[in-house]
Order: structure tokens, then C-alpha cells, then sequence
């Protein structure tokens, strides 16, 4: 198994346990980050239907990741509907959801990286979760837009494991290891393996 050390570099915030900043940069190596620097993961995924990700299911939440070929940075603005029992703060179904689809899409990314390829091109490269762990840390308030970093930590053949962080107002939220694996081309097309 090949593991990486997950180590951000940068001029911003003291670094945790986990090697992610505990203050959120969003400049990658090459610029800032943003939809008009460059096109997200899910955005060149054809197909992708997903509640969490998907830019093609129309009632999602549409999170859009963008990849620098190290790091995957994604922000996304709540809204009351995704309330937790008190109103002011994120129901934790949708935090592990953005965790879960920022760190799938980040293997993905990932795989085409590895393969040298665009995101997208074919033969398409989709993962599904396999198992994830959340550490909820504090709770996330709902009027606050959310960010989400993630990092390959470790990929081994058709597997790979994201740490990804979720912060808000400055302060981690929750992080999240996700395992996920690479699929046939059939299983996404709805034939069960």
C-alpha cells in the first residue's frame, strides 16, 4: 500500500493532528480557487447523478470540488432546509454527505492524475465509498458558508483513502477519513457486481 503524509504547506494557521491547516487557505500553488479559475471534478463527470455532487441531479446539493493535484478544495453555502434539530446549526447528514462526496471525488481526481489523463476522458474513472469515519467537532452553523479540504492519504490498486477536513467561520468542524474504491464501468451503468 503506498501511503502519503498528509502535510500542507503555506503561510496560513497552526497545523493539527492531521496535518490540515486549523485556518483555510484557498489559494492553490497556481492561484486562487474559485469557478472562474477552473472547472470542478463534478463538473467534467458525465453522468453523475449523485444528491450530494451530482451536476446533473437537479433537487441536489450540487458541491463542487476543484483539484490543484495535490489538494481539493470545495466551498458550499447552507440554506434552513438543512437544519439540524436547532435551527441555527447544520444537520449532520449533510456534513458527512459533503465529506463523503468531496473525498470520493478527490480519489477520482486522483486516479486520472495517476493515470496522467484529464478528469473525464475515457475510459471514465468513477470510485464508490466503501467505509468512512466522521469526527464531528463542533457544530456548523448554518448561515456560514462551508469549506471542505481533502488529501490523498493512501491508494493501493483499486482503493484509496481522503482525509478531508470541513470548516467554517475559520474553525474545523468535522474531518472525515473516506475509503472508496474503483468501480467497473458496468456498476455504474446499473448492473450489480
Amino acid at each position: 500500500m503506498h501511503r502519503v503524509q498528509p502535510q500542507f504547506a503555506g503561510p496560513v494557521g497552526q497545523f493539527g493532528t492531521t496535518g490540515y491547516p486549523s485556518r483555510v487557505t484557498w489559494e492553490f500553488k497556481f492561484g486562487k480557487i474559485g469557478p472562474m479559475s477552473m472547472k470542478s471534478v463534478q463538473d467534467q463527470m458525465i453522468g453523475n447523478y449523485c444528491w450530494g455532487c451530482g451536476a446533473d441531479n437537479p433537487a441536489g446539493l450540487h458541491l463542487k470540488s476543484y483539484w490543484d493535484g495535490e489538494v481539493a478544495l470545495a466551498e458550499w453555502i447552507p440554506s434552513d432546509e438543512y437544519a439540524a434539530g436547532p435551527q441555527h446549526f447544520l444537520n449532520g447528514g449533510i456534513i458527512a454527505t459533503l465529506l463523503d462526496c468531496h473525498g470520493v471525488c478527490t480519489a477520482i481526481a486522483s486516479a486520472y492524475q495517476r493515470e496522467q489523463r484529464e478528469i473525464g476522458t475515457d475510459p471514465e474513472i468513477w470510485y464508490a465509498t466503501t467505509s468512512m469515519s466522521v469526527e464531528y467537532q463542533r457544530p456548523v452553523p448554518i448561515y456560514s458558508t462551508v469549506q471542505l479540504m481533502a488529501r490523498v492519504a493512501a491508494h493501493e490498486d483499486r482503493t484509496t483513502t481522503v482525509t478531508c477536513v470541513l470548516s467554517s467561520e475559520g474553525k474545523q468542524r468535522a474531518q472525515a477519513s473516506v475509503r472508496s474504491v474503483r468501480v467497473p464501468d458496468h456498476w455504474r451503468h446499473g448492473k450489480n457486481d
